[in-house]
């Protein structure tokens, strides 16, 4: 159940919560409205409009504040009614961090949730991979293309209407691969996945594509542009392609991602695989995020 004063994500809210959203000092990957609405179920997502903020909870697998977005600089936190007990904050930017440890004094002490640090990308250097850093996945890369070519369609082309189905078709098979009904994780990617891609036309910013082999899709990413950055939110390749992985990353950074300075690729949740493979594309930084407790 959602604390008294917050509503379940909608998608009719795109706006209200954008216009929150957009005046952040920071945004994260977490609070996009594409993640939010893509996981709402799975976590329960509610949403909350004040003067100057927008709060978020989750209310699975038990209730969590998230840090709010909005004007953090102007607004009245001594009148939120988050701030007048005990709490814990969770998922909060270090900008965020600092104002509230600077308002709250000796009530607030925070921690570093480094499973919840968000891989930030040069996009240029993922597009180019310049130099013997990448020697290896520019091998990946080139060899995926020697062998099937660069067939990269982007959603939206009109040449090409069937992106969108053939990205949902893959997924499905991905899913089968992969045995997603018996993994409670990958069972709630696939539904976010799906909820996403099937909205992608009312939530604005949304974009991608897929790589094609000898006709039929073999990769797929999926993004999300907030002002210089791009959010990648979901990125699949069929396993028996060899650099599938590399191929579709490249390509979406050469081609669906032109125009930003940054691709955001989300944290890695503490999984040590996962963070070794963010690693080896050398991130240039990191959107770094926080706990706060706070005592009433």
């Amino acid at each position: 159940m959602l604390p008294k004063g917050y509503v379940p994500l909608s998608l009719d809210l795109f706006a209200d919560y954008d216009h929150y959203l957009r005046k952040s000092a920071r945004i994260t990957a977490d609070v996009s409205f594409a993640n939010l609405w893509g996981w709402a179920e799975h976590y329960g997502i509610g949403i909350s409009f004040r003067r100057d903020l927008c709060w978020i909870c989750q209310t699975k697998p038990e209730l969590r504040i998230w840090g709010p977005v909005g004007d953090w600089e102007d607004a009245r936190w001594e009148d939120e009614p988050e701030l007048q007990g005990a709490l814990s904050l969770v998922r909060v930017p270090g900008e965020l961090k600092d104002i509230l440890l600077a308002r709250l004094g000796s009530r607030a002490v925070s921690e570093e949730d480094r499973d919840q640090w968000e891989y930030l990308y040069d996009r240029e250097e993922l597009a180019l991979l310049p130099g013997a850093k990448f020697h290896k996945k520019k091998n990946h890369v080139n060899a995926f293309h020697k062998a099937y070519g660069e067939d990269y369609r982007m959603i939206g082309d009109e040449r090409h209407p069937n992106v969108i189905e053939d990205i949902l078709r893959l997924q499905e098979e991905w899913c089968q691969w992969k045995d997603c009904e018996n993994s409670p994780s990958l069972r709630a990617e696939n539904e976010a996945i799906f909820r996403v891609i099937g909205s992608m036309d009312k939530i604005p910013g949304l974009c991608g594509g897929a790589l094609y082999v000898g006709g039929s899709i073999g990769a797929f990413s999926v993004g999300e542009k907030i002002g210089d950055m791009m959010i990648v939110h979901f990125e699949k390749a069929r396993t028996e392609l060899r650099g599938g992985y590399q191929a579709i990353n490249h390509s979406f950074a050469n081609h669906s991602a032109q125009g930003v300075r940054w691709l955001n690729r989300e944290q890695d949740m503490g999984e040590l695989g996962l963070r070794q493979a963010k690693e080896t594309y050398h991130p240039a930084g990191f959107l770094k995020k926080f706990r706060l407790v706070i005592k009433a």
